[in-house]
């Protein structure tokens, strides 16, 4: 029996409040091997980041967990007691850095004084100032950044050096999965170069076993992934290799993402027109009945507009595509 280190089965995540109920996520089942980088895709607003939300155990107001199962390292983060998921999963078997991340570290601390809270909070105890630097200024070398870093406030640092000082905090217990949300949408190119690069560091180190990697940038996905999953309308829509999604697309969702990438050919010309998914994404308080993506597709049928596609398994080395005409 394959015991996977990440296994989502029928995930449903919904928002509730005034506003009404938001179907965020809404039946996804995926798994994730020891050593894999699965890419999770998709526009704005599709479930991506409520996903590693829950995934996370620690989704935020609003946000519950209404059924389904997953599976961290085998543990069942939504039945064990919650100081076993504190002290036995978070950090240690799973971290997770949520979009904006940056913005989480305190502005009037020192990085070196804003670790050792983390350390505190983490082991209960009070650690010794000069092993927790130690520890960490190692730690950050291995993410291209030197000791110095931690005596700065964040003000006195880039963009992509407090993104990778956060993910640097979140990884200093070698967790085996890190999920990671949208690291680069707010750097520079160059900046997002090297991200990338610390991240396959961190992997070829050891430092992480696994990572689900969440972005709507298809480019930085490419460079990154082993494996991509697809998501639409709070729905894993197809999964595959990642280069058979970005070259041999099925489901017309990924196609339209696929052709909204400008590519050119050696010379440095484009290669064909740009495309757009026609319409809007729909709202999740009321979502389309029959396939999620008919009312904007150019290939739907009747059928599409009554038939539900299947829940995909998302499982390694499978090329799946939730279409009525697949």
């Amino acid at each position: 029996m394959v015991v996977h280190l990440l296994e989502i089965e029928d995930l449903k995540g919904y928002y509730r409040g005034t506003f009404g109920v938001v179907f965020g996520v809404d039946g996804v089942t995926l798994t994730l091997d020891s050593g894999e980088i699965l890419g999770l895709a998709g526009e704005s607003g599709c479930g991506k980041s409520t996903l590693a939300e829950l995934v996370s155990g620690s989704p935020p107001p609003l946000l519950h967990y209404e059924g389904g199962k997953i599976l961290v390292d085998g543990l069942d983060i939504y039945s064990i007691d919650k100081e076993v998921l504190r002290t036995e999963v978070k950090c240690k078997r799973m971290s997770y850095v949520p979009q904006a991340s940056m913005e989480s570290l305190n502005p009037v601390k020192r990085i070196r004084d804003f670790v050792m809270d983390v350390v505190k909070e983490r082991t209960g105890k009070e650690p010794s100032r000069e092993e927790v630097f130690r520890m960490t200024g190692e730690h950050l070398e291995k993410l291209g950044l030197e000791s110095w870093v931690l005596n700065c406030y964040p003000h006195e640092l880039s963009g992509g050096m407090k993104q990778r000082v956060v993910i640097g905090i979140s990884t200093l217990w070698n967790p085996k999965l890190l999920i990671i949300d949208e690291p680069t949408s707010a750097l520079d190119v160059t900046s997002q170069k090297l991200m990338i690069k610390s991240l396959l560091d961190l992997k070829q180190a050891r430092i992480i076993e696994s990572m689900l990697y969440i972005s709507h940038d298809i480019t930085s996905l490419r460079q990154l992934c082993d494996r991509c999953a697809v998501m639409y309308c709070g729905q894993i829509v197809e999964t595959g290799p990642m280069d058979d999604i970005i070259n041999d697309p099925h489901h017309p969702y990924t196609r339209g993402l696929i052709s909204s990438v400008v590519s050119y050919d050696p010379q440095g010309r484009q290669k064909g027109a740009l495309k757009s998914i026609p319409g809007e994404p729909p709202d999740l308080r009321n979502p389309p009945s029959g396939c999620r993506f008919h009312p904007r597709c150019p290939d739907a049928t009747e059928a599409c507009k009554t038939t539900v596609p299947p829940i995909l398994n998302a499982e390694k080395g499978k090329r799946e595509c939730a279409c009525c005409q697949y």
